[in-house]
């Protein structure tokens, strides 16, 4: 059983403003938001999305799907700056950057230090069409999900996987010379390697596992009960003591010149009806295995942080699902488990049968390249 001491005792995070300055394709945007769900419309490519990963960059410092954040600042500009005003307690989050400078991350005004002291303040899930890289990727795209998710909680996690991948590149260092490495320092680093790597594997290993039912009910209600889901969760760890195994094959990585064996080759094993997804079931059933899986890490996240509801990011999700699993859909989101929601659709059919649903305050904004104005409907 995982204990959940960290941000134990934060209240839920409303963004209750933000402000946009040569985010992407937005020039200037300042939005007074719902507490509860924030519509954006707008035709593909005009920055729906845009405001979404904003939202995201302000929880996690970086963006949901540019990894340089350069690329962020606006054609022809020089810099950029984010800010967000959050309820209830009032903080203020912002971000500036210069073209050819490093970012500048602070909470009322104050720089943090490290960016990973601000990692789980704010929980927040974000649901794409990128996430079928979960599915159709590698295996660092679903390590990715396990770190995005369990350092929200645990900031001793960040640090161990830090500290993993400092041994790690100091061994395929050494497993790349011409000569052969020193037995010793070799071995400090693989000791360093499997002493991270056993807490980073149990650390995984019970969130998989609390993870798992909690999926399995998100995944059975949107399909009406159709279909049967599973995750396991793969690590060399599983082999015995993870130094035996890093050691064991020392000859072999350094043909190779990297190492073969750790936690940083662990995987998650995703199947349908007995069978790995990744070959099996439709575009739709795809689309339903990943959409729950974020919907479990959602509730997931709410109650490893005591209540502390995520912020909850809906881009585009409803493309190539069938009537019956968007009506599902719709019904979750729209009821109390869920806190501030942001949505975006092409298609207004959705969000008014969502809006239907819920008693809840919302507001719709209306996007178009970049320009955004709000409209209560």
């Amino acid at each position: 059983m995982i204990h959940y001491p960290f941000f134990s005792y934060l209240c839920t995070m409303i963004l209750e403003k933000l402000s946009l300055i040569n985010y992407k394709n937005i020039r200037e945007a300042t939005l007074e938001l719902s507490p509860k769900i924030n519509c954006m419309i707008g035709r593909n490519g005009v920055g729906k999305t845009n405001i979404l990963d904003a939202v995201y960059f302000l929880s996690f410092c970086h963006s949901a799907s540019n990894p340089v954040d350069s690329a962020l600042i606006r054609h022809d500009e020089n810099f950029l700056m984010l800010e967000g005003i959050y309820l209830p307690t009032g903080i203020t989050i912002s971000c500036g950057m210069k073209r050819g400078s490093k970012k500048h991350f602070r909470r009322d005004k104050k720089e943090y230090r490290r960016l990973s002291e601000h990692i789980g303040l704010i929980p927040l899930v974000m649901v794409s069409p990128a996430d079928t890289l979960l599915i159709d990727g590698g295996s660092e795209e679903r390590r990715r999900l396990m770190d995005m998710v369990i350092s929200q909680y645990d900031h001793t996690y960040m640090e161990a996987v830090t500290r993993y991948n400092k041994a790690l590149q100091q061994r395929n260092a050494m497993l790349k010379q011409e000569e052969e490495p020193d037995p010793e320092i070799i071995g400090l680093w693989e000791e360093q390697m499997a002493f991270e790597g056993e807490r980073i594997y149990q650390r995984r290993q019970s969130f998989v596992s609390e993870l798992t039912p909690i999926f399995q009910h998100y995944y059975e209600r949107i399909s009406g009960n159709r279909e049967q889901v599973a995750i396991d969760y793969v690590s060399h760890c599983q082999r015995g003591p993870l130094l035996e195994v890093i050691q064991r094959d020392r000859q072999k990585d350094r043909i190779m010149g990297y190492s073969l064996h750790g936690t940083h080759r662990d995987d998650l094993v995703f199947s349908l009806g007995g069978h790995p997804i990744r070959r099996e079931g439709s575009q739709g059933q795809h689309k339903t295995f990943v959409i729950a899986l974020k919907l479990a890490q959602f509730d997931f996240l709410k109650r490893t942080n005591g209540g502390n509801t995520p912020i909850l990011l809906l881009d585009d999700i409803f493309d190539k699902l069938d009537s019956s699993r968007v009506e599902e859909i719709v019904k979750l989101v729209a009821g109390e488990e869920f806190g501030q929601i942001f949505i975006t659709d092409t298609n207004r059919e959705h969000l008014d049968q969502i809006l239907a649903t819920s008693s809840h305050d919302y507001k719709i904004f209306f996007v178009d390249n970049g320009d955004i104005t709000c409209k209560q409907l």
